[in-house]
């Protein structure tokens, strides 16, 4: 099958989670057999697309304005026109050929108009990626007001992307409730868990450490890779570094880009956290070799979200065999598949003193946090490898494609 492999961001450029997990996609296609072109967003070319190739994988890139690390009013209109600029592009490249099936990831909200115009033109089934329950949690945060002009915008175009999908893909059993109970009329959603490619990385270079790790070598990192943003409540992760200042073998890495960064910045200045490194996004690889010298994952989720995300970042904390600890929002199944398989802890955020009691374990018993460590590995294994995403989406699109025919 030829399958377009829709998303609003890519590698090698990007250094987001959701890019590698795209690709990872598009490699497990090509592997058996498939035809996958991604098709994604460039702010750089000033023709309408242009086309690469990542290890065998075909990349049609449309001309589009910039949708990351801008304002929000940029961001929103940029993204607007998604849709537009990746349909004359689509509909250029594959004049002559056929696209017999639709992958899209969301965020973002507004492919839904291209994968519509692609379903007509060539009657092929979708699958939608859900991995963000924007605008909701902009809702959430109190960002955005339901009753307010820029979110019946907002609903009208994720509406759209819902309809376009023959399938929905979401992060989890309560995740697919939760989205059930508010979308009574989409009845085709299924339980589609974040995914990595298992097998072990090319060889990486380890003879020399990252300049991250230098000066901080001898003691027990606890690292936070990805996004730093408002969705994470950035505030639960400083309060637990200020509370874990006395324990001087321990140092917190925080790398990553957001509209938070400013203030992780700022509290490590007033708070005089001689404890916490703050740095910029890296590159695949850079991360990569990062994750082989530190030996805790963190993450966090605001309390604040009613829907339950599954952080794509944990994706790489378990392939390393490190112990996860974090925090959700109440209710969020993540802490029981953490908790359940001793993968690490997760406490519900706002409960600072379970968090801290997890972290002073992790960082004095090396037992515990080997063990742990492995209980992730495995737990990767069983549950997020790419071949069983690939195994459920198209299990899905060959069902949906006897309905096309």
């Amino acid at each position: 099958m030829r399958i377009a492999l829709i998303c609003d961001d890519y590698l090698p450029g990007s250094t987001r989670v959701s890019a590698k997990m795209m690709h990872e996609l598009a490699r497990e296609l090509l592997q058996r057999g498939h035809e996958p072109v991604v098709v994604t967003p460039d702010c750089c070319i000033k023709s309408i697309y242009k086309v690469e190739q990542l290890d065998g994988v075909d990349i049609l890139r449309f001309r589009n304005g910039r949708i990351k690390d801008v304002s929000k009013l940029k961001r929103a209109m940029c993204e607007t026109l998604l849709s537009y600029n990746g349909w004359k592009a689509v509909n250029s490249y594959f004049s002559n050929d056929v696209i017999d099936a639709v992958i899209y990831y969301s965020p973002s909200i507004f492919f839904g108009p291209l994968v519509n115009k692609i379903k007509r033109k060539w009657s092929c089934p979708s699958f939608l990626i859900l991995r963000d329950s924007f605008p909701q949690w902009v809702i959430d945060e109190g960002l955005i007001r339901e009753d307010s002009l820029i979110c019946r915008y907002f609903r009208f175009f994720e509406k759209i992307n819902y309809q376009a999908a023959d399938t929905i893909g979401v992060m989890s059993e309560r995740n697919k409730e939760l989205f059930l109970n508010m979308h009574p009329n989409i009845q085709s959603v299924e339980v589609l868990y974040n995914w990595c490619d298992t097998k072990e990385d090319a060889e990486l270079d380890l003879r020399n450490k990252p300049d991250c790790i230098t000066k901080i070598a001898d003691k027990v990192i606890f690292l936070y890779g990805g996004n730093i943003g408002k969705a994470q409540d950035m505030g639960n992760l400083i309060r637990l570094a200020i509370a874990m200042k006395i324990y001087s073998n321990v140092h917190f890495i925080f790398i990553g880009q957001g509209d938070e960064y400013d203030f992780v910045s700022d509290s490590i200045k007033k708070y005089s956290l001689s404890n916490v490194s703050l740095f910029p996004s890296v590159s695949q690889d850079d991360f990569k070799t990062i994750l082989k010298f530190v030996h805790v994952g963190l993450f966090s989720l605001s309390k604040k979200h009613t829907a339950h995300n599954f952080p794509g970042k944990l994706l790489g904390y378990m392939k390393n065999s490190l112990p996860i600890l974090g925090s959700v929002n109440s209710g969020n199944d993540l802490s029981d598949v953490i908790n359940n398989n001793e993968a690490g802890c997760v406490c519900n955020n706002g409960d600072d003193n379970a968090l801290l009691r997890a972290a002073i374990r992790l960082a004095i018993d090396q037992d515990y946090r080997c063990m742990c460590g492995q209980k992730a590995n495995q737990l990767l294994h069983e549950k997020f490898s790419v071949t069983s995403a690939i195994d459920n989406i198209m299990k899905h699109l060959n069902k949906k494609t006897q309905g096309y025919n």
